[in-house]
């Protein structure tokens, strides 16, 4: 084998290695799976309240002049709901695990779901201060559903989307999707719970990471997307760009060989 063989088979082995492979881009991929499980009950457990949450407690009756102590954050138009104005607004749960209502008091949420919160609050409503012919009418929900992203995304930083549930490929789709470099088969979920935090890593390429425990994200978790190894080598995300890189450094190469050689 003469050297030019030598050099062409080099280049070729570089520009292999170097290039991301569309096996590595492509999300929910079959991947020779001939069953298809449902997602398990347990993988998509209701979110519970945890401090520093902000909850939106509208209340509402057949009077409304009869609520309206209870609605004072929500008299002004609710069109256009600003981050800002719900933070300022909200309920935040404190640092005792409560919110604090008018005439209700302190009322302690921590560790139960927006519906179990609506219940115990309709509740405590009707028992101390309304009979049931007023129509008691309570809503709860979460101001946003918060997460942060980091990493090999186009758009990074803490979002907020204005839904119930949030799985992984509509946040990931949110934050501009994940750059050609980034690693679609390892992308960390870090989560936190009142006892500690838990770390889980999900396959996207896999069309069974649907059934993985977050697949369907909770409000405040951590995404991370790591840099595939071609990054860091910075030949180029393409076989087009190795290429040119590949040429530069071997036209340099040659370069300094033959001044040296003069």
């Amino acid at each position: 084998m003469n050297k030019s063989s030598i050099y062409l088979f080099v280049l070729f082995c570089l520009l292999l290695t170097s290039c991301v492979s569309t096996n590595d881009m492509i999300y929910l991929q079959n991947k020779n799976e001939t069953t298809s499980e449902s997602i398990l009950p347990s993988n998509n457990k209701p979110y519970r309240l945890q401090t520093n949450d902000i909850l939106n407690v509208t209340i509402k009756a057949i009077d409304s002049k009869l609520v309206e102590i209870f609605n004072v954050a929500n008299t002004q138009n609710n069109t256009n709901i600003s981050e800002p104005s719900n933070y300022f607004n909200g309920y935040v749960v404190d640092d005792h695990g409560s919110i604090r209502l008018p005439l209700l008091g302190e009322i302690n949420v921590l560790g139960y779901t927006v519906e179990e919160v609506r219940v115990k609050i309709e509740t405590q409503l009707n028992e101390q201060y309304f009979k049931k012919e007023a129509g008691i009418f309570v809503i709860v929900k979460l101001s946003g559903f918060r997460y942060t992203i980091n990493g090999e995304v186009l758009n990074t930083g803490t979002k907020i989307l204005y839904q119930d549930k949030v799985n992984i490929m509509e946040a990931i789709a949110n934050s501009g999707d994940i750059t050609v470099t980034g690693n679609r088969k390892d992308v960390k979920v870090i989560r936190r719970y009142a006892q500690g935090t838990e770390t889980f890593s999900i396959d996207l390429t896999n069309s069974n990471a649907v059934n993985s425990p977050c697949f369907y994200l909770q409000p405040n978790d951590y995404i991370y997307v790591k840099p595939l190894k071609q990054k860091s080598w910075g030949t180029g995300k393409t076989g087009v760009e190795s290429l040119t890189t590949i040429i530069s450094i071997l036209s340099l190469a040659t370069t300094t060989y033959l001044l040296l050689k003069n």
